[in-house]
């Protein structure tokens, strides 16, 4: 089954903030209708991040496409009592038409750069601030942390077993997607599968075991259902469940069809060790192993580093709620109003006024720095921010499928500087500078807004 590239399904209106309807409708009221412009940015990485890989731009182009407010919508507003009559029948035509520019997702990004850009009239580009920043965020802190399994596990194949652990059904689906556009060999959401086309991947619970008398007994019946499946081999005892599989494959000579165990507990580096020796010395060197059980980064480094005989990752805690950086500083501030730069001034707070581009800079195929500029200037290196939609639609032409975005990912991580591509903090973060232009710009702005101050 093909997936849907698309998935342009009746936006939910009301997943916002309710000051940004009482903003429309203050803006609608006193004519305030003029083309705005928002940048969404992470002002600053987290502390253990070198990096983040954007991600999350389908689901919003997805949302834009299908922003709509229902009779059902319109119902409840009216029974809070604090919107008028007018307001409602406004927002009963609401349709998002305006422009989205952006990086592509899987692109590495840096702190106070324009990771998504919108362009609309105030109203429009406004009720859209929460779910923007929901998407964008969840699933940028999500490919972050998945890149960081993927560069522990030196090639190693890393599956997500993070849904039951999300925060949320749903976003173990997209978790499931930016994962593997950051590198993760697939999933054991199923769901995801289905919707994106990430490869699906799973194994066996303890649970199954349990539920049979003898686990000898336990695992014939599962071989029997599954060829070519992965057993649990810890339940009880982790060297009586490998003798298990042992005897298995003793009892169905060439009908044995079993690709790997898995070990979900313990100490996974003697335990795959003890498991590799019984499993080689049974004649069973093609049996892989796959451990599972709290793993993360640096544990994953660790086994990594101590030459444990692993053919496998499963990580879920971990990745599904980013344990080591939980969230991000984003934020989606206004650069641009009826044509003039808007900037906040706020201390450490500060934004750059108007519409924006980022240029990466490199020497011999390695990113060397980004700037960030105005977005009609001309300067070296490859800009990043691309149109994505326009009138409320996207530009085809930019589209590209999920495998395309995972290869996208693979190339522009292995573009930067080795330095920042590890886990340990790199010396020196990547540079990020103004260009001239848009410092000069955001000078004179301050200089005029504190005059009025």
């Amino acid at each position: 089954m093909t997936p849907r590239a698309h998935a342009s399904a009746p936006a939910d209106a009301l997943l916002t903030d309710l000051y940004q309807l009482s903003m429309m409708q203050a803006y609608w009221e006193h004519g305030l209708t003029d083309t705005a412009t928002f940048d969404l940015i992470c002002r600053r990485l987290p502390v253990n991040r070198n990096l983040l890989v954007a991600c999350g731009l389908e689901t919003a182009l997805d949302y834009l496409e299908g922003l709509a407010v229902t009779a059902s919508d319109l119902e409840y507003l009216a029974s809070l009592h604090r919107f008028s009559r007018d307001f409602l029948n406004r927002l009963e035509r609401l349709r998002f038409q305006g422009e989205v520019r952006a990086v592509p997702e899987g692109t590495p990004v840096f702190g106070n750069e324009p990771i998504l850009e919108v362009t609309a009239s105030l109203p429009e580009a406004q009720i859209v601030e929460t779910y923007l920043l929901s998407a964008i965020h969840h699933q940028t802190m999500a490919a972050s942390a998945a890149y960081r399994l993927v560069a522990a596990s030196n090639t190693t194949p890393v599956v997500d077993f993070g849904t039951r652990h999300a925060q949320g059904a749903a976003s173990g689906v997209v978790t499931a997607r930016a994962a593997y556009i950051a590198g993760l060999a697939g999933t054991s959401n199923v769901a995801a599968g289905r919707r994106f086309g990430v490869p699906v991947s799973g194994t066996m619970a303890h649970s199954y075991i349990q539920a049979h008398e003898r686990e000898s007994d336990a695992l014939t019946s599962f071989t029997s259902t599954h060829r070519g499946t992965t057993l649990l081999v810890d339940t009880y005892d982790l060297a009586g469940g490998v003798q298990q599989v042992i005897d298995l494959a003793s009892r169905q000579g060439e009908r044995f069809d079993v690709a790997a165990i898995r070990i979900d507990s313990g100490d996974l580096g003697a335990s795959a060790r003890l498991a590799r020796r019984m499993l080689d010395d049974a004649g069973l060197a093609a049996v892989r192993i796959i451990v599972s059980g709290e793993l993360d980064a640096p544990a994953i480094a660790g086994l990594v580093a101590d030459g444990a005989p692993i053919d496998g990752f499963g990580v879920g805690t971990s990745l599904a709620v980013s344990s080591d950086a939980p969230y991000l500083d984003t934020a989606y501030k206004l650069s641009a109003y009826a044509g003039q730069g808007r900037m906040k001034l706020a201390a450490s707070k500060r934004t750059w006024p108007g519409r924006k581009q980022v240029f990466r800079q490199t020497e011999a195929a390695i990113a060397m720095r980004d700037v960030i500029g105005t977005a009609d200037e001309s300067m070296e290196g490859r800009p990043l921010l691309e149109t994505m939609m326009q009138d409320g639609r996207r530009v085809q032409s930019v589209s590209r499928s999920l495998e395309e975005v995972r290869r996208y990912a693979a190339r522009s991580l292995a573009e930067l500087p080795a330095g920042l591509r590890g886990l340990d903090q790199a010396e020196l973060p990547y540079p990020v500078s103004i260009s001239d232009r848009l410092d000069r710009t955001a000078n004179e702005l301050e200089g005029r807004l504190r005059a009025k101050a």
